[in-house]
């Protein structure tokens, strides 16, 4: 009767998610289906609109153009979100709320509206022009450009990176620090080779969330950004919207996607990414020991 009843237990369990997972295939895995079914069929069932990606000249530079950004953003914050997410875990619990509070701050302010203050800080005659010339560099406008892209994607992508790098780095222990130290090593050498690779984890898991968003970025590009150096979700808008190739731009959607859960799939093997993104989902960082 035991064991009846523990089976009842755990299909009662899997029964509560029957709803959760109706919703899902719903709004996501039914339109990526037909969205397949599409790019694979129309005119013909046959794998033309993939092959043309490849052979009409223009998708594979957008895709090299997206992924060099989504790279260099994914740099860009990492390079800027590390040393802040390790100054969150030496402040004092007052310190680090303000400083959680404005890694915060994003998720709580409009995109549109930190778009539109973008385009007011890099257009002609803004603030970056102005402090450009005062090293001589005159006709710097960033607006319209990849370089004025990546900047504000960077500001706009940056929590997404601390928050994993926060939750790791608050969780590494620091007296493994101070042991690498007592055996005679430098703060240069004990951080390469104690806290780097215990950091590695949040590095991972920042660095994909921090891409995988880039490559899909569309707000962005499209407001800041120019048609001679689209990104591939305004590629993407502009088979749809105006050219009204859907199997096309379905085709290279799929592409997109392949690409995304190959970089999770890698990220879930190297490890930590889990955590990670329910500290994200949360904004909740582990205990530190």
């Amino acid at each position: 009767m035991s064991s009846v009843r523990i089976g009842g237990t755990r299909w009662s369990s899997w029964l509560l998610l029957v709803p959760a997972l109706a919703l899902l295939a719903g709004i996501l895995l039914v339109p990526l289906g037909k969205t397949l079914v599409n790019s694979v069929s129309t005119p013909d069932w046959t794998l033309a609109n993939y092959q043309h990606l490849f052979t009409d000249g223009v998708t594979l530079r957008v895709l090299g153009r997206t992924a060099r950004t989504a790279a260099t953003v994914t740099l860009a914050a990492l390079l800027l979100g590390y040393p802040y997410a390790y100054l969150m875990t030496r402040v004092g619990p007052r310190a680090r709320g303000i400083l959680l509070i404005v890694v915060l701050i994003p998720f709580w302010t409009s995109v549109m509206a930190r778009n539109f203050a973008w385009i007011v800080i890099l257009q002609d005659g803004g603030p970056v022009q102005s402090l450009f010339a005062l090293f001589g560099a005159d006709h710097v406008v960033l607006y319209g450009t990849t370089a004025g892209v990546t900047v504000a994607m960077t500001q706009v992508l940056l929590p997404f990176m601390v928050l994993p790098l926060y939750s790791t780095l608050g969780g590494i222990d620091r007296r493994l620090l101070l042991a690498a130290r007592g055996l005679g090593s430098s703060p240069t050498a004990a951080f390469w080779k104690v806290y780097w690779p215990l950091s590695r984890g949040g590095v991972v898991a920042g660095g994909i969330l921090v891409f995988t968003l880039s490559l899909g970025f569309y707000v962005t590009p499209a407001l800041l950004g120019s048609p001679q150096e689209s990104l591939v979700a305004q590629l993407l808008a502009q088979r749809t919207t105006i050219l009204l190739d859907f199997a096309a731009a379905g085709a290279l959607g799929v592409v997109v996607l392949v690409v995304t859960l190959a970089l999770v799939a890698w990220a879930n093997r190297v490890g930590g990414t889990v955590s990670a993104i329910g500290v994200v989902a949360t904004g909740q960082p582990r205990e530190r020991r």
